[in-house]
């Protein structure tokens, strides 16, 4: 029997009428007509269009058909990509290996939206439907409270504790349609920035997840095209503009790349993650368009920075993908770690030249007006522009510190001895 004992967690008198975080999936499917029966509460849903590869218009048209108040739709495409997939692009957002953050950054817009929606409704109870074993559980419920201290949560699939068979037999019996079947049991999300999925085999270490049964978005290598692509991305202050100089939007040149990508299977990543709640689970991820611009940004980035520059934007870009991932888009840190990424952001201007192919991203090419390589100095033939002669000194100096203490060592250190190697 599931106990409510969080403060943000509303009681069936509360929650009289619920807004509800509504992809017209299974969960939040079978979650609507469970929240009528077991709240006796009026539905309204929200559905909130951030890149995810969904009928919306059909989505629509299965919460009414459900009996909601209002079926609520809002396209944030542009605003996702503009507010918060240009900061992920900044800080190289990546998680515990090539994980990009598509769930957690995608979070933050639905959070405000829906905080926003629920304020113009006057609705006090928002619900979304994560499991109790799940991160969005925790970015949910740490995001609406935060963001406004007056509105409260509930957590049907929590609540109920049903598994995804269950689940199954619930929406079987109600007769609700969903994407999900025994045969297929994956659990998928996806927005702009990529998609994920989970169950099933994927979910057991020891077996061989078939690509070719999982992805949604992008091609198996092997099915990949067997021709090379070449592209050109052009940035202005660390955010990208262009395509083979032609300029877009931000979200519709996510959306272009996320379609050359697929073809040539770019960012596919099984990884083993460690979630918020201490669990370790396995996921495949279909990244292509992130991929793909995270690689670009990080090489341009390098090449007009200094090398103290990029060892300590290594650290912060690690920092801030461990705090989106782990709820924390509001923490003070996280606006001082952007203010820092903000600024040495301001000349990483320029275009990168990609090579795709069979999963596997080649920088071929990198032009800045600030870069650092300067090639009159870097060559290997002969020039009077950097003086060889002061290398010899300059060499005497920067070794003397490890020098002076192999020394000591010698110096104070008992001599080793043979050890006597008879039985």
């Amino acid at each position: 029997m599931y106990k409510k004992i969080a403060s943000h967690e509303a009681s069936k008198k509360e929650a009289k009428h619920v807004l509800l975080l509504y992809s017209g999936g299974l969960d939040s499917s079978v979650m609507l007509k469970w929240i009528q029966e077991k709240y006796d509460a009026k539905v309204t849903t929200l559905t909130v269009n951030i890149g995810q590869i969904a009928n919306f218009k059909q989505i629509k048209e299965k919460a009414i058909k459900l009996g909601v108040e209002e079926a609520v739709l809002i396209d944030a495409q542009e605003e996702f990509s503009k507010e918060i997939l240009t900061k992920a692009i900044k800080a190289n957002a990546s998680y515990q290996g090539n994980y990009h953050l598509f769930c957690p950054l995608g979070r933050v817009m639905i959070s405000q939206l829906a905080v926003k929606t629920a304020q113009q409704k006057g609705i006090k109870v928002i619900a979304h439907g994560c499991t109790g074993k799940g991160n969005d559980q925790v970015r949910f419920e740490s995001y609406i409270p935060t963001l406004d201290p007056t509105l409260k949560t509930i957590a049907p699939v929590r609540e109920w504790s049903m598994g995804r068979d269950e689940e199954l037999a619930y929406a079987k019996k109600h007769d609700i349609p969903v994407p999900s079947t025994s045969k297929k049991p994956y659990s998928y999300d996806e927005n702009l920035w990529g998609g994920s999925a989970e169950g099933g085999e994927i979910e057991n270490i020891s077996k061989n997840p078939i690509l070719s049964n999982i992805l949604k978005i992008c091609k198996t290598p092997q099915a990949a095209s067997p021709i090379a692509q070449t592209i050109k991305i052009g940035f202005e202050k660390g955010i990208p503009v262009s395509i083979n100089n032609q300029a877009f939007p931000i979200h519709k040149l996510i959306l272009t790349l996320n379609k050359i990508g697929a073809e040539h299977a770019m960012g596919i990543t099984p990884l083993i993650e460690d979630r918020l709640i201490g669990l370790k689970v396995r996921g495949i991820y279909e990244q292509p368009g992130a991929a793909i611009l995270i690689e670009a940004h990080k090489n341009l980035e390098k090449l007009v920075s200094t090398r103290d520059e990029n060892e300590f934007k290594y650290l912060i870009d690690q920092k801030w993908s461990y705090l989106c991932y782990s709820a924390k888009w509001f923490e003070p840190l996280m606006q001082n770690l952007n203010s820092f990424i903000d600024k040495m952001n301001e000349k990483v201007t320029g275009e990168v030249t990609l090579k795709l192919y069979k999963g596997t991203i080649f920088v071929t090419a990198i032009t800045s007006p600030y870069s650092m390589l300067d090639e009159n100095m870097a060559t290997f033939m002969k020039n009077n522009l950097f003086n060889q002669n002061a290398s010899a000194g300059f060499i005497e100096l920067y070794s003397l510190a490890q020098r002076t203490a192999r020394k000591i060592e010698q110096k104070n250190l008992p001599k080793l001895t043979t050890p006597d190697l008879r039985f």
